[in-house]
């Protein structure tokens, strides 16, 4: 049977065995320990913010920020929507209502314009605004310098879904300490992964205390189990974040490695007239987790669908960029502000194995399938 390759597999060796052993060795193995604690200060560290709280996943990250906030009906949150479903599933779990913002067509993160448009409205119908969440879309920062100046000149919080660009800057700041809170994630198809789990991030002590009591089942600090409010069981467990200590060690070269796959994809493409690298222009700024290219069919010939059936014949993966949220049946009763850039997207993107994780032999056989394809059309 021909071996799968998927977009973005775990990259995890050796390095993390060992830190996950010393975990189980020490006794750890009970939610929350010595590694939770020192993972929490190293990625906190990594990106520049004084405080992390480690969570079972980004969109808990997100949730409970919200919650810790006092955001809930009545509420509505500006958010991307071209993004995967879990941004606006946060923002729905505490009965908030999201409102959806279009993309720069260059990135496909939030259009600073269309959100400006968007808070001048809510300002001027006095609707309350519980938050502005924009998403860093496949590991490049949204322009935080436009969306900053905005939050703040409506006196808005800034929650940051970071979960796809650990690793990735704006303008010389690590992506991961803007806003008032950003949430990052380490699910298995992150650039890093503790297997499943995510990160709340922030400088306000204040918040990350009220999160980890939030998380921690709001529990009393009393000898009996006593709760005066509703918590969440959300934090992460010391096996897992003694893994993502491993990773975090090792994310600069995954990083390097990813880039690697982007280079080799733009050579693949370089003389193929209506296919670009979709988001190349300043990927140095990047961290390169998934590489997605944009197909005219009208110029190739052939639409991202036939590259993707043709790659599905040998088992190597590949998908559509994100259907926009304002498409989704789920949400179709959402206000959006859309200029039809993230249907585009979605129309003409194809994203193609990117991981860190891919050898030498899974490297050439993608190419040499994807150059049989070209030669065929």
């Amino acid at each position: 049977m021909t071996e799968r390759i998927y977009m973005s597999s775990p990259d995890v060796g050796e390095l993390e065995q060992q830190y996950v052993l010393a975990a189980m060795a020490g006794g750890w193995i009970a939610p929350l320990g010595p590694d939770v604690d020192a993972f929490e200060r190293e990625v906190a560290e990594r990106v520049g913010v004084g405080h992390g709280v480690a969570l079972n996943s980004g969109t808990s990250a997100l949730h409970v920020a919200l919650v810790a906030w006092g955001v809930g009906p009545g509420d509505v949150v500006p958010t991307s929507s071209m993004t995967f479903a879990a941004t606006a599933n946060a923002i729905a779990y505490t009965g908030a209502e999201p409102y959806f913002v279009d993309c720069d067509p260059e990135t496909g993160n939030m259009d600073p314009v269309l959100l400006s448009g968007v808070l001048d409205e809510l300002t001027a119908s006095g609707e309350r605004v519980g938050a502005v969440v924009p998403v860093d879309l496949l590991g490049k920062a949204v322009d935080y310098t436009a969306i900053t100046e905005l939050t703040d000149r409506h006196g808005v919080r800034l929650l940051v879904d970071a979960a796809e660009s650990l690793g990735a800057s704006h303008r010389g700041r690590a992506a991961g300490s803007f806003g008032d809170a950003s949430a990052v994630s380490f699910n298995g198809n992150k650039i890093m992964t503790t297997s499943g789990g995510g990160m709340l991030l922030t400088d306000d002590g204040d918040l990350a205390q009220r999160v980890r009591y939030l998380s921690t089942q709001a529990r009393q600090p009393v000898a009996h189990y006593e709760h005066t409010e509703i918590g969440y069981n959300y934090r992460l467990s010391n096996l897992l974040a003694a893994l993502g200590r491993a990773q975090l060690t090792r994310l600069d070269k995954m990083i390097a490695r990813r880039r690697e796959m982007r280079e080799l994809y733009a050579s693949l493409f370089a003389g193929v007239e209506g296919v670009e690298i979709f988001g190349r222009d300043g990927d140095e700024f990047d961290n390169v987790w998934l590489t997605s290219i944009l197909v005219d069919r009208s110029v190739t010939g052939w639409a991202p669908a036939d590259l993707s059936a043709w790659l599905a014949e040998v088992q190597i993966e590949s998908r559509p960029l994100w259907k926009p949220m304002h498409l989704q049946p789920v949400f179709v009763s959402a206000r959006a502000r859309v200029t039809g850039a993230s249907e585009r997207l979605f129309e003409l993107g194809l994203t193609l194995p990117s991981g860190s994780a891919l050898d030498a032999g899974q490297r050439d056989r993608v190419q040499d399938r994807i150059q049989s394809f070209l030669d065929a059309s």
